[in-house]
C-alpha cells in the first residue's frame, strides 16, 4: 500500500485514492494504469500510448518517473507513441513502422546521454531527422 500511495502522491492523484473508476476522468485513469503496471514490477512492460491523453506537464512528468523505473528495475519496456518527441525523449530504440501493417521502415539507436534535454542541439536534430523519414515515407 506504501508504494502505490507513493506513486499515486507522484502523480498527484493521492487526493482520490478512495476514489471509485467512474469519479475519475480519462487523464487520471490513465495514470491508475501506468501506476498499476508498474506496481507488477514486470519484466516487460508492453505501453500502447499511455500518456496520450494527459496534457503535457503530467506528460513529462510521467515520463521522467517512467525512465526512474526503468533504470530502477531494468525492464524492458515497448512504448508505442505516434509522439516524436516522446520517442526521443524516452527511447534507446525507435522502430518506425511503415503503412503496411507490420512492416518496419527503419530502425533508429538514440544516443543522446540522460537525463536528455528536450532543447539540445542532439535531441532537436534527431527530431528533425525522424520528422523527414516520417515524411518521405508519405
Amino acid at each position: 500500500i506504501a508504494a502505490a500511495e507513493r506513486y499515486l502522491t507522484s502523480v498527484g492523484l493521492i487526493d482520490f485514492k478512495d476514489s471509485y473508476p467512474h469519479e475519475l476522468s480519462g487523464g487520471m485513469k490513465q495514470r491508475v494504469a501506468i501506476i498499476r503496471s508498474l506496481l507488477n514490477h514486470s519484466p516487460i512492460l508492453l505501453m500502447d500510448e499511455p500518456f496520450s491523453a494527459l496534457d503535457m506537464q503530467n506528460r513529462h512528468k510521467l515520463q521522467s518517473q517512467l525512465i526512474g523505473v526503468w533504470k530502477r528495475f531494468e525492464n524492458t519496456i515497448v512504448f508505442v507513441t505516434h509522439d516524436v518527441d516522446e520517442a526521443v525523449y524516452l527511447a534507446d530504440k525507435i522502430v518506425i513502422m511503415g503503412k503496411n501493417p507490420g512492416r518496419i521502415d527503419k530502425v533508429i539507436e538514440v544516443d543522446i546521454e540522460r537525463p536528455r534535454k528536450r532543447d539540445s542541439k542532439e535531441f532537436i536534430a534527431l527530431q528533425e531527422s525522424i520528422v523527414e523519414n516520417l515524411d518521405m515515407g508519405e
